[in-house]
């Protein structure tokens, strides 16, 4: 899966980390790393053209920042979707643990990797270039899929 759309990409806060992964599952590169102070992230912004998502109101001032006042993990997801105009794209997920690009992963690779049961029901796996960590659509996407469809994001 690679990024050859410009898309708009993110940095959050170290409030943000639920959003952050989910940015990620819906496509879009989202950088998040607790130990960045304000600064930091004000510095990675500028530097990457990254949008600011925060809960923080200072943070917020950065210009095209976006200050999130709910903690509710759908209402932050629509305010930014909204904000941005994102939708879900299969095309583009990225790594939900680290952010790194995913990479077609060849059914044989995955033997041995993967549970038995993924391997057997699955004939798509995808590794991440950062990480490693390989994956599936599973049961689980199933109800990722739900959740982004039920808040018009997918």
């Amino acid at each position: 899966m690679t990024d050859s759309v410009a898309r708009p990409k993110f940095v959050a806060d170290h409030m943000l980390g639920s959003l952050a992964r989910w940015l990620r599952m819906m496509g879009y590169d989202t950088i998040y790393d607790k130990s960045l102070d304000d600064p930091d992230i004000i510095k990675l912004a500028r530097a990457e053209s990254r949008f600011v998502i925060t809960r923080d109101k200072e943070l917020a001032k950065e210009p095209g920042a976006i200050l999130l006042e709910s903690e509710d993990l759908d209402l932050q997801l629509k305010a930014v979707a909204e904000k941005h105009g994102l939708k879900h794209s299969d095309e583009f997920i990225r790594c939900s643990a680290c952010n790194g690009e995913l990479l077609d992963l060849p059914k044989d690779q995955a033997k041995g990797v993967v549970p038995e049961g993924a391997f057997l029901g699955n004939e798509k796996f995808w590794k991440c270039s950062r990480c490693g960590k390989v994956y599936w659509k599973g049961t689980h996407w199933n109800g990722i899929t739900a959740r982004l469809k039920s808040l018009n994001l997918a």
